[in-house]
């Protein structure tokens, strides 16, 4: 036996268990069971639905909506639900939509949409309703029970208008509400004008969430307010959107001019001097709201590239049968174009985007399921102290202290840290709140951002790969649809400035920078025992990252003005972008890391865990290398480029010297440290391409095209 032959290798596609085992659920019975309610309606009636035409049309019909009591036997609707309001999973419920989301965008991102925006429909009530809001609606949105005759409560989210370049600027409102009737003593009335644009679910909702702002000196500021398909006044669901993409997905502009009691304020209301004042702005709510929805949509790209890998290898390893040339068991039979390597390196970039996407997408699903449960008692705990605004900002400045003690103490050597104390900081909700609420803050911009904007691009490289195919309505998977329907998610619920101008302003956060410092310190560890992943190459980057931000954020360009501001995005933007790199490799690593040490734990995954694993850190180091490179150039063009140009000695600015400034030797001596850091990045490459030849796959999608 030859030394390549005891080197593991692909054998099969990844299974469910390792997965699970992967992205850390497989203790979780509950998100089992829904995985496997969801993968049939999605691998069945979805696609069948979608291999029939159905997205040939942006008109709402009875096929498409026949999904919808699909998705309440199966148990998608009631997924967001707690199990008193006719749900089925305790706790949080981050990481099972998330799951939910991944699995039907396996086939088709618009049903996905359809089955999700209820619960974007009802989030604002979810997160920022009064108790009796909370009380009455979360039960309406649970499917009937068998027997029960009333009609299901279906949600829709207005916040978009019919404004210029709709969706762009969620500050500007012109859904407008006035007082109708205040009597004394009596609620006031109020009128909702609202013209919706690109509003999901109108088709078949009863109900809508919708953001307004004042048209009255009697109301103060914004807020969002419930609507009732009964309400008296006008509800026109309006006419469907003509989209390119999700088209299984209910998309209309409608019309609201509704008479509502001031008791749908959501969050509710005080009244001072007269004048009705919402306890949160409408901004304040979607902040809540889509600060987690947005981890769905990142994953919903991710869950495209990874469904391209099984129908793109089959295309390969097919397309010249049925020719003259080529018989069985020849390799031109047999591979196909999986003899050139140039169509295997670049199905493995495509398949390491997907896992980095699903690490950082799943990651940031679980980190929020950590947070809620804390959120809930910082908002408690500052109501009892009646801490707001200033005072709940100083209070919260000395929490984020405390958490950077607690990061402190939790570097130090055991032996030498005060353990007491370090208790006392672990054991305090209000540290760890800072802690986590810190890193989703930056996570969940960075997830929806890299998923979606880079997801978009490589998908492109999956339908260039299925040729002819590529441009067919019956592509093998649904890839060109896919392809399309990944545009619109990039700009879902933010296009990417919305994302790069809250990543700006996070990423900068003490508190998240020290925790950054720890996670370099953590990939160093992890590059020792794990050298084939490329987590020396990412630590290195991300060091190098942050001396590239620090120096912009100290540093003048050649007329004097400050680099790193506000409204500099020529700066700010392209340091988002590459952290966005970082922080999926990084996350790529960490989860198969966790494999290689909860796999060896479980029996179920005994045979195709070294094969799998081995891959597995071959796209870790696929992926690191051009998250290396990403940042490398990024850094050079920021550092350099706001340089002037020094001429050299004959006169003229072609050959510039060598820079005279430490700070910039001291970067060019980091980037030439990113370079060796390459070492091994084509032979791991080349190891993936070779896998994709071996690897078994099914005799057919197990879903129809």
């Amino acid at each position: 036996m030859s030394a390549t032959d005891s080197v593991p290798t692909l054998q099969t596609l990844p299974s469910d268990q390792l997965r699970a085992l992967q992205w850390r659920y497989a203790d979780r019975y509950d998100l089992t069971m829904i995985i496997q309610s969801v993968r049939p309606v999605a691998r069945g009636p979805i696609a069948r639905l979608v291999a029939q035409g159905g997205r040939n049309t942006h008109e709402w019909t009875a096929e498409k909506n026949a999904l919808l009591a699909i998705y309440d036997e199966s148990g998608i609707t009631a997924a967001f639900l707690n199990p008193e309001h006719g749900g089925f999973i305790e706790g949080p419920k981050n990481l099972a939509l998330a799951l939910v989301a991944f699995e039907l965008s396996w086939v088709d991102a618009g049903a996905a949409t359809c089955s999700l925006a209820s619960n974007l429909g009802v989030a604002p009530i979810h997160e920022r309703g009064t108790p009796e809001q909370f009380a009455h609606y979360m039960p309406l949105v649970s499917p009937p029970a068998p027997g029960d005759a009333r009609v299901p409560t279906r949600v829709a989210f207005a916040l978009t208008e019919p404004i210029p370049f709709v969706g762009v600027e969620t500050g500007m409102l012109s859904g407008k509400m006035r007082v109708v009737s205040w009597e004394t003593g009596q609620e006031p009335i109020l009128n909702i004008d609202k013209r919706g644009r690109f509003i999901t679910n109108m088709d078949f909702a009863n109900i809508v969430t919708a953001a307004v702002d004042s048209a009255d000196p009697r109301i103060k500021g914004s807020c969002m307010v419930i609507l009732e398909k009964s309400d008296p006044g006008i509800w026109d669901a309006g006419v469907p959107t003509r989209k390119m993409v999700h088209q299984l997905s209910s998309t209309c502009d409608p019309v609201f001019n509704l008479n509502v009691p001031a008791s749908r304020i959501i969050g509710g209301y005080s009244v001072k001097n007269g004048v009705i004042i919402p306890n949160f702005s409408h901004s304040e709510i979607i902040e809540a709201v889509f600060r987690r929805t947005r981890v769905t949509v990142g994953l919903m790209t991710s869950a495209k590239l990874l469904s391209a890998i099984e129908p793109i290898i089959r295309y390969q390893r097919s397309r010249f049968r049925g020719g003259e040339t080529g018989n069985p068991g020849s390799p031109r039979y047999d591979l196909g174009l999986q003899t050139k390597q140039d169509v295997l390196h670049r199905l493995v970039d495509i398949w390491a985007t997907g896992e980095a996407g699903a690490a950082l997408g799943f990651e940031t699903a679980r980190l929020y399921d950590r947070l809620d449960p804390l959120d809930r008692v910082k908002e408690r705990m500052f109501a009892e102290q009646g801490l707001t605004g200033r005072s709940a900002m100083k209070a919260l400045a000395q929490i984020q202290q405390d958490a950077m003690e607690c990061i402190a103490l939790q570097r130090q050597p055991a032996a030498t840290r005060d353990q007491t104390r370090l208790a006392s900081l672990e054991a305090d909700l209000l540290v760890q709140y800072a802690i986590f609420d810190v890193q989703a803050n930056v996570l969940c911009p960075a997830c929806k951002l890299w998923n979606t904007g880079y997801g978009a691009t490589i998908m492109r490289e999956a339908v260039s790969l299925m040729g002819g195919y590529g441009i067919t309505e019956d592509c093998p998977g649904f890839l060109p649809q896919k392809w399309m329907d990944a545009q619109l998610e990039a700009t879902y619920e933010g296009p990417e400035a919305v994302q790069r101008r809250q990543l700006s302003v996070t990423m900068t956060h003490h508190l998240f920078i020290v925790q950054f410092e720890g996670w370099i310190q953590d990939l160093r560890a992890i590059a020792t025992e794990h050298p084939g992943t490329g987590a020396r190459a990412i630590a290195a980057a991300m060091e190098f990252w942050l001396w590239t931000l620090r120096y912009m954020q100290n540093t003048s360009d050649a007329n004097g003005t400050k680099l790193y501001q506000s409204n500099r995005q020529g700066v700010t933007f392209p340091l988002t972008d590459a952290l966005c790199w970082l922080l999926a490799s990084r996350q790529q690593i960490l989860d198969v890391v966790e494999l290689g040490k909860s796999g060896a734990e479980d029996p179920s995954v005994t045979e195709e865990l070294p094969g799998t694993l081995a891959f597995l850190i071959d796209l870790c180091h696929v992926q690191a290398a051009r998250a290396v490179g990403e940042t490398s150039r990024i850094c050079s063009e920021l550092v350099f480029g706001y340089q002037p140009q020094p001429a050299c000695s004959c006169g003229c600015s072609d050959h510039a010297p060598a820079p005279e400034s430490t700070h910039l030797q001291s970067f060019i001596s980091m980037r030439s440290q990113l370079d060796v850091s390459l070492y091994g990045f084509r032979l791991a490459k080349d190891r993936a391409a070779n896998a994709l030849t071996t690897v078994m796959i099914p005799e057919a999608l197990d879903y129809p095209v």
